[in-house]
């Protein structure tokens, strides 16, 4: 066992090939007559809470699902466009468990349990099966084979995908499941519920308090255990590709009551995004890093070509090949535009902080289809990302076919989550996490299409082997609502929301909202550095106090009110981003999608030297770093406490991170 202080990991022992199939073998059972006594709280109806439920129930338990969305059909995994990651070699060339598991772990830039990667590589071939099964309408060769493309930070096609649309028919096919335990009756969905507070009974996880959206009305629920499935905090930057709902709540309600937060620093940017066009803006919109197997990435060489561009003075097209800088294809060679986000993001960054942007703004750069339409076709093309390139035209104007995509990196995915043991339980008995909710398997950087493996290899998979552990040791049913910590409970969530339309101020929730998005994003976004982040740690109380004496929610509480759901959130996101950029001042090392200014490779450190990486990448320091950072909330304000979990790597040497 690895066993660091406080933080029990519970990483069974033995060869790592074999450590999953050993835990499954030595964990504890539950008889099918058993399961029917126990019941289960998953909140989140998205690919992993959604298969999560119907598998739970599908094995016996009872299971209440609650999401706040009004159909697990709209859950936010649907907006997943390019693919799922799997191990299983259709294309012959090369791959393996092993390999994805090796990419896995240098693309999050070795901050990732070396048990839970090589779990996540083995499990990911049964997720295609299950998939299949259910019918999801997976690309296919002409053979009849399932087809495969290639994403960033791989050298293998093991990418399988349905065009543009693959987290949706991924979710349909995980609806269908669910929604046939909810028709047999062992499922209870609650939509349209939103969860504002975790109950603990004796320190275990026991059950929720939730309002519901139309009514207002707040209740609780009690179960044998609480699974937490409710996604990423990206939205904290107010502007990324996030569906607007998509929030902290949940895992920071739980954190509240003493869940440790792990590596909260650590958000993805991705690459390929439509640029911002004006502060009128809520969200921005994610083109599939799938493109980027036949768009070209470039900007021009010079500043004055750059310059015409962005006034219309001139048109992509009329860019000499030689005033073209492939910047990608230059500096990593080996893997080109497929390079992996958050080097392909800075990258990015660096070439228009130069002056060679070409969006209007002068933040975006050239996605250029033009060589893949002349060599394929543009049929060819029209069929593998048609419905993305419309998408494109109908937000930007422009016609993708006969000139380029404009792109510029965007927050779109967040590595960090709530801490979970092997088991994918928190640091709270019978509180369970899985998917982007928990801290999971990507370190500090998610190659692409392997978020949607992770959360299906948690709901599928995982925690229907591992959920055993706890509740064999439960007596079910043992814990009702007329427990005084469920009175607790709703009266501080009862005194939240009257706290909340109490203020009447003068200010709206997404004015709040969006000074807080660019605070963050100007001070622990794309780059970061020390006197940035204690300057939003000193800034971020006086707004959150503001907000406390001047947010403004019109209606009340006791009927459908949206501003007053945007407004809980808000407030979350203002204490939660103080963590995070604690979090980002501590970690003194730059690391996947955690950029630190003061740590990167110059011309002066040999591995430059030796042309084995490029001057401005990312320099860990393994020596002191190579740790989860678990921060356990305090008051607002107050610096959270640490707790650390050493990271130990027995099968691989963490080496510099090359993609040359």
């Amino acid at each position: 066992m690895s066993t660091n202080g406080s933080l029990n990991s519970a990483i069974p022992a033995g060869p790592l090939a074999g450590k999953w199939s050993k835990h499954k073998n030595d964990s504890k059972l539950i008889n099918p007559a058993n399961k029917r006594k126990y019941s289960i709280i998953v909140v989140g109806s998205g690919l992993a809470g959604g298969s999560a439920a119907a598998t739970l129930s599908e094995l016996g338990y009872r299971v209440k699902c609650f999401c706040y969305q009004d159909s697990p059909r709209r859950a936010h995994s649907i907006a997943a466009q390019g693919g799922i990651n799997a191990a299983k070699n259709y294309q012959n060339d090369g791959d393996s468990v092993w390999r994805l598991f090796y990419d896995t772990l240098k693309g999050g830039d070795f901050r990732s349990r070396e048990a839970n990667v090589y779990r996540l590589a083995e499990v990911s071939a049964n997720i295609i099966d299950q998939c299949v099964a259910q019918g999801v309408p997976f690309a296919r060769e002409y053979g009849g084979l399932l087809d495969n493309r290639s994403f960033g930070g791989a050298q293998v096609s093991r990418t399988f995908y349905a065009r543009g649309q693959t987290g949706q028919q991924l979710l349909i096919g995980c609806y269908q499941a669910l929604a046939k335990e909810i028709a047999r009756g062992g499922v209870t969905m609650f939509p349209r519920t939103e969860m504002l507070d975790l109950v603990l009974v004796d320190g275990h996880a026991k059950g929720i308090i939730v309002r519901d959206l139309v009514t207002g009305e707040i209740s609780r629920h009690a179960a044998d255990c609480v699974i937490l499935a409710t996604g990423g905090y990206g939205n904290v930057f107010f502007l990324s590709t996030n569906a607007k709902g998509c929030n902290v709540m949940a895992a920071y309600r739980a954190a509240k009551r003493g869940a440790y937060f792990a590596n909260p620093c650590y958000t993805q940017i991705h690459p390929t995004c439509i640029p911002v066009s004006g502060d009128y803006q809520s969200k921005l919109t994610l083109m599939s890093e799938s493109l980027r197997n036949d768009g070209r990435i470039w900007a021009p060489k010079s500043p004055e070509v750059a310059a015409k561009l962005r006034k219309r003075e001139m048109k992509a097209a009329d860019v000499p090949e030689d005033q073209r800088d492939y910047y990608l294809e230059r500096k990593y060679p080996s893997f080109g535009n497929l390079a992996p986000r958050d080097i392909s993001s800075r990258s990015a960054k660096e070439a228009c902080d130069d002056g060679r942007g070409v969006a209007a703004t002068g933040l975006g750069v050239y996605l250029d289809f033009r060589d893949a339409i002349q060599r394929l076709g543009k049929d060819a093309i029209s069929a593998r990302y048609g419905n993305l390139f419309q998408m494109y035209e109908k937000i930007s104007g422009d016609d993708p076919y006969s000139m380029p995509m404009m792109i510029y990196p965007a927050v779109h995915y967040t590595m960090g989550g709530l801490w979970v043991d092997y088991n994918l339980m928190s640091n709270i008995p019978g509180l369970h996490v899985l998917g982007e909710a928990n801290f999971s398997d990507h370190g500090a950087n998610r190659l692409g299409a392997s978020a949607l493996m992770q959360g299906l290899a948690d709901g599928y998979f995982v925690i229907p082997a591992t959920l055993p552990n706890y509740l064999a040791g439960e007596k079910p049913g043992a814990i009702g609502t007329e427990d005084p910590a469920f009175d607790e409970a709703e009266q501080a969530v009862r005194a939240r929301v009257d706290r909340l339309m109490a203020v009447n101020g003068k200010r709206t929730v997404d004015s709040f909202h969006r000074e807080l998005g660019l605070l963050v994003w100007d001070k622990c976004g794309m780059a970061r550095n020390a006197a940035g982040l204690r300057e939003a740690i000193e800034k971020i109380p006086a707004i959150r106090e503001e907000f406390w004496e001047n947010v403004r929610i019109p209606g009340d509480s006791r009927n459908l009110n949206m501003e007053l759901e945007k407004a809980g959130r808000v407030a979350d996101f203002l204490e939660f981003a103080e963590m995070m950029c604690h979090d980002a001042l501590d970690r003194e090392e730059s690391c996947g999608g955690h950029f630190r200014e003061e740590y990167q490779f110059t011309e002066a450190d040999e591995a430059v030297k030796s042309g084995y990486t490029n001057p401005g990448e990312a320099k860990r320091r393994d020596d002191e770093y190579a740790y989860v950072a678990a921060w356990e909330a305090g008051a607002p304000g107050s610096k959270p406490k640490l707790h650390k979990e050493t990271l130990e790597f027995e099968n691989v040497k963490p080496s510099v991170r090359s993609y040359k």
